[in-house]
């Protein structure tokens, strides 16, 4: 039961002293809204599921399981934050490593780029997104689905000048609407890149592969190149080709 008071005494005494006691909870709201805040910044499908456990009717005798689901809900924002700080900020190049320096980008001007090119890409395809996780959103019927990740530029030598990771959680939760998108941002451009899930997908053998040093799983990175020209490409290191990108431009809303 969502309640909209604080004085609530009553109604708690009068749902432990009844036969309803082990099907009923209580939440104000805005102890929801700040659940569905914790739930929003993890990106783990088995994080938010302990999250929605939070409101199933549970005896505490024994915390472990509240414990449980605090551990690990902070253990993947930090995760995902400090993954996306990565994809801002880390170089893959073995001077940068050596240096073992980085310059963060503040996560609110991340996020506002972020709605930015959520919003511009929704009003190209007449299509209200709601957030579901940090990267993934979709549509109120959840039939369209989108998944936004950004880096900022690298300046390093050579032709790439971003880079991304993409995960098999993204790419399941893209599979599963009707109609899948990747938008890759860019935090200098007034552009982003907003490729189908088909064209992801047929790409996928294509792309570097990383398996992570813990056992917990892999991600694709994704690179973009810039031209002398000046123009985009996705990078695909096991093809002799690489897939230009003008087709799949976004301006970002205020640039048109």
């Amino acid at each position: 039961i969502v309640v909209g008071r604080t004085d609530t005494g009553e109604l708690e005494a009068q749902v432990r002293g009844s036969r309803h006691s082990w099907h009923i909870r209580l939440i104000s709201v805005d102890g929801l809204f700040n659940l569905v805040r914790v739930k929003e910044s993890a990106d783990s499908q088995q994080t938010i599921a302990k999250i929605q456990k939070v409101l199933t009717p549970i005896e505490y005798t024994r915390l472990d399981d509240l414990v449980d689901v605090m551990f690990t809900t902070a253990q993947n924002v930090e995760s995902a934050l400090a993954s996306e700080t990565r994809e801002l900020d880390e170089s893959e190049t073995e001077t940068t490593k050596a240096k073992g320096t980085w310059e963060l980008t503040p996560s609110e001007a991340l996020q506002e780029k972020r709605e930015i090119i959520i919003d511009s890409v929704g009003k190209l395809v007449d299509t209200h997104y709601v957030k579901k996780s940090r990267a993934m959103y979709w549509d109120p019927d959840h039939t369209r689905r989108l998944v936004c990740t950004i880096c900022k530029r690298y300046t390093a030598q050579g032709a790439v000048r971003y880079w991304y990771a993409y995960h098999p959680s993204w790419d399941e939760f893209l599979g599963q609407g009707d109609e899948g998108h990747v938008a890759l941002g860019c935090m200098d451009l007034d552009i982003a890149f907003s490729l189908p899930l088909s064209i992801i997908r047929q790409h996928l053998n294509e792309f570097h592969i990383t398996e992570k040093k813990d056992g917990t799983g892999k991600y694709w990175h994704k690179k973009i190149i810039e031209t002398d020209t000046g123009e985009h490409a996705l990078q695909l290191p096991h093809s002799e080709i690489d897939l230009p990108l003008e087709k799949y431009v976004i301006l970002l809303k205020g640039n048109a």
